[in-house]
């Protein structure tokens, strides 16, 4: 080992690095399977793909890929300025979410201060915080979902970060705005706290709320959306977050230049005016969440409610299923990592696909 190595800070060395979903091509190689037999449910993407608004603006971009990108974003801001009605100067664009809670991190965590967040919470939330030498605090979860009340009371003197995700990956769980203002009311001002909607254009209609709203009220406040998942860019990365101009201001002081490509910008731009496109999403979604619960229902299998574009469900010994699924070539996520090793993660895809999960996982269980 390179001596220099050692020099590394020992809160960067104790990271176990992130694990994303196994890639089809991966499990083709490793199984001696053909790619288009393949299914993965395993990265709660869009099986509906991207849309044609988004393809087009994609074309129309390809000429000019000398050039940098719009290093502010200004067309991409002033579109999701009117959309949510806030100020240009409220928004921070990121290579996918994930970059702009690593720009909150970054911006607010160091050494000798703590952050607080669930059990079975987004993993990026002890990843920035650990990378930022600051120290975690975790609260239990209640019911696989956030207990708010706790972590409104698990804040120290010592804390800067709150982390939220509503409704929370992998879990499914959701948070109803009253639960989630009331711990904003509690959380000291001095205390940022990040509210993760990567999964807010799935909610139902009758829970869905305007937190955007809350900015005036909160301006400890960072809300958090992508545009990976239901408008269907996960490969373009491409997020942003919303939050008092000072706060968004020191944020952007540690964004990288150029973070968003001019593709990324010009989809992002047509994705969020496709608005056939989301609901199209949102409705696939809607039918196929139903399929899986009664598909599991009738194999006897518990699982978590979920609000988002997957299902968390008890496989009792998770890992064998899973390498059994795998044999099958279907690809879902293990999550022993957030602290559930007899659950597992499927992505909620086409009714086709859904149902070769399903039959797969029959077998694997029986096995």
């Amino acid at each position: 080992m390179l001596d220099a190595c050692e020099l590394c800070p020992s809160y960067i060395r104790a990271i176990a690095p992130y694990q994303p979903g196994k890639p089809i091509a991966e499990l083709a190689r490793e199984m001696g399977l053909d790619e288009p037999d393949i299914i993965k449910l395993a990265s709660n993407e869009n099986p509906l793909g991207t849309g044609e608004h988004a393809r087009r603006a994609i074309q129309a971009q390809l000429q000019d890929l000398a050039r940098y990108p719009d290093g502010s974003g200004f067309d991409l801001k002033r579109v999701l300025a009117a959309r949510y009605r806030i100020d240009d100067a409220s928004i921070v664009l990121g290579n996918g979410s994930n970059d702009v809670l690593e720009m909150a991190a970054r911006a607010f965590l160091a050494a000798g201060v703590s952050a607080v967040y669930s059990a079975h919470a987004f993993a990026v939330y002890p990843l920035a915080t650990q990378a930022s030498g600051a120290t975690s605090i975790v609260v239990p979860a209640k019911d696989f979902g956030h207990d708010l009340e706790a972590m409104a009371a698990a804040v120290r003197a010592d804390t800067r970060v709150v982390w939220i995700a509503n409704p929370n990956n992998p879990t499914g769980t959701f948070a109803p705005a009253a639960s989630l203002e009331a711990c904003l009311q509690r959380i000291p001002r001095r205390v940022i706290v990040v509210l993760d909607e990567a999964y807010h254009e799935y909610l139902p209609d009758e829970v869905q709320f305007d937190s955007m709203r809350w900015l005036e009220r909160f301006p400890n406040l960072i809300i958090t959306r992508t545009f990976s998942k239901a408008y269907g860019l996960a490969g373009l990365r491409v997020g942003f977050a919303v939050a008092h101009p000072e706060v968004a201001d020191l944020m952007n002081r540690v964004r990288q230049p150029f973070n968003v490509s001019t593709i990324a910008q010009a989809a992002a731009q047509a994705a969020l005016g496709d608005v056939e496109f989301v609901e199209r999403s949102r409705n696939l979604n809607r039918r196929g969440l139903r399929q899986l619960c009664d598909g599991l229902d009738r194999l006897g299998r518990g699982y978590i409610p979920s609000f988002g574009n997957f299902l968390t469900l008890h496989a009792g010994a998770a890992a064998s299923v899973y390498q059994r699924l795998l044999q099958q070539g279907v690809i879902v996520r293990p999550i022993a990592g957030y602290g559930l090793p007899e659950h597992l993660r499927v992505t909620i895809g086409l009714e086709a696909e859904n149902e070769r999960f399903l039959q797969a996982l029959q077998v694997a269980l029986h096995a």
